[in-house]
């Protein structure tokens, strides 16, 4: 802890200075204590940041599935995706939270597993959520399902194919029609490359091959490639953000998985350790919502978005 700036004027006699210097001793003492004692019980922990200072006014999500770290930044096939990180806010130390996929989407969306631990279809939830506090605070939101065969569609699959899963469109990984509280009509059929948002929060999740689901990697990279670079430009003429991430690892130990925060942020490696719960919450701070189930006690992503 930096210690303030102290300005004396000495006045005369070594008791006067002791007088006028005493309560900034006793500041600065009881200051490193705090600090002393909050190093001893736990590691040190960011402040949160000043919600009121955040100039950030529009935020989209976009989903991947199912890729380690270091399978997809620097790799060969993610040239797109590498050299996103490299410009952007790249948090190196980004987790997801279990598997498989569907807990770790219900967890992003709403501060909670609900209790699912497969990617069981349908379940419903009558509880709050991301999308019905935005729309119970008057904010826009819009859920884009690519692949998904008309608006609102809430059926667990849809398009047949011949890739592993056997469906372009799963619900799995669509977490809005799971919650009772958020009308059909957000729920929207991905349209295509935008050139602008939608709405002031705007979740985009891909098709079963272009998330990386059933498709190789640079599938997914060449599909970013084509359908962010207009809304990026967009996000950072209108304080925008777009948070790339992905639900989970390939299965590997640790479950890290690539996040990266492009736009209205300050650019840079940042090695600070964030979940699904830590995304979610810095979403909350930024839109002034209250914080759903484990994001309350979730740091939020710090010194990032602007």
């Amino acid at each position: 802890m930096a210690a303030p700036e102290v300005s004396v004027i000495f006045l005369g006699g070594m008791k006067m200075l002791r007088r006028m210097l005493m309560p900034v001793l006793l500041l600065l003492a009881g200051a490193f204590v705090g600090c002393n004692s909050a190093s001893a019980s736990a590691p040190a922990q960011p402040l949160a940041q000043n919600a009121a200072a955040i100039t950030t006014k529009y935020v989209q999500l976009v989903i991947f599935e199912n890729e380690s770290y270091d399978d997809v930044i620097g790799s060969p096939e993610a040239p797109y995706i590498t050299g996103l990180s490299k410009t952007w806010a790249n948090m190196t130390q980004s987790f997801a939270i279990t598997h498989p996929s569907e807990p770790n989407y219900l967890a992003l969306f709403s501060g909670s597993t609900q209790g699912v631990t497969s990617d069981q279809c349908p379940v419903s939830f009558g509880v709050q959520s991301l999308g019905s506090e935005l729309l119970k605070a008057k904010i826009s939101f819009t859920g884009y399902a690519e692949s998904m065969p008309y608006d609102g569609y809430t059926g667990c699959m849809a398009v047949a194919d011949s890739l592993p899963s056997g469906w372009l469109y799963m619900r799995k990984h669509v977490p809005w029609p799971d919650f009772t509280k958020i009308p059909g009509s957000v729920s929207i059929v991905y349209p295509g490359p935008l050139k602008k948002p939608p709405s002031q929060f705007t979740w985009i999740t891909p098709n079963m091959c272009n998330d990386m689901h059933d498709c190789a990697i640079s599938i997914g990279d060449k599909w970013a490639k084509k359908n962010l670079p207009k809304l990026i430009a967009w996000d950072r003429a209108n304080n925008g953000v777009l948070i790339l991430t992905f639900d989970e690892n390939d299965g590997s130990p640790g479950n890290q998985i690539p996040t990266i925060l492009i736009g209205n942020v300050n650019p840079g490696q940042y090695s600070q350790t964030i979940n699904h719960y830590s995304v979610l919450r810095t979403i909350e701070d930024i839109f002034g919502l209250k914080h759903l189930g484990a994001s309350g006690s979730a740091t939020p992503i710090m010194g990032v978005v602007k």
